[in-house]
């Protein structure tokens, strides 16, 4: 059993990066209103960078993420879907529903970038709230 005084305490969300995420779930929820489930996930990327960038949003779309491996930067071939802001991962889906591996996958993206907040959208979904996962590192 480990020491209480042993445990860091987790630091909360600012809430600049807190309202950088409700942008994004807002943007989702217009596209997800509009055009519904159904369609590729590349459409979907395209409308909700659309939104995004209509709320006056800095976004990188399909940024490469490299993987420090025994000192090296190495080409992983990752790529992330959107970083919103500079503090936001963004990881789209347009699934039946999320696996263990997806939250496994932007688990791993928010450690090899040091980014502590990531969501997940699957627009694949009757209603978008259920296709919304929220990460936090």
């Amino acid at each position: 059993m480990k020491n209480q005084d042993s445990i860091k305490p987790i630091k909360p969300i600012p809430p600049e990066v807190n309202l950088v995420a409700r942008q994004i779930v807002d943007a989702a929820f217009c596209v997800h209103s509009s055009l519904g489930p159904g369609l590729l996930e590349s459409v979907y990327e395209n409308c909700l960078s659309y939104e995004v960038k209509k709320r006056k949003l800095r976004i990188s779309q399909q940024l490469s993420l490299a993987v420090l491996y025994n000192g090296q930067q190495l080409d992983s071939g990752l790529r992330l879907d959107f970083l919103v802001e500079e503090c936001v991962i963004v990881e789209l889906k347009a699934v039946e529903r999320l696996l263990p591996l997806d939250r496994s996958q932007i688990l791993t993206y928010l450690r090899l970038t040091g980014y502590r907040l990531g969501s997940f959208v699957n627009f694949n979904v009757p209603v978008i709230k259920n296709g919304i996962k929220r990460i936090v590192l």
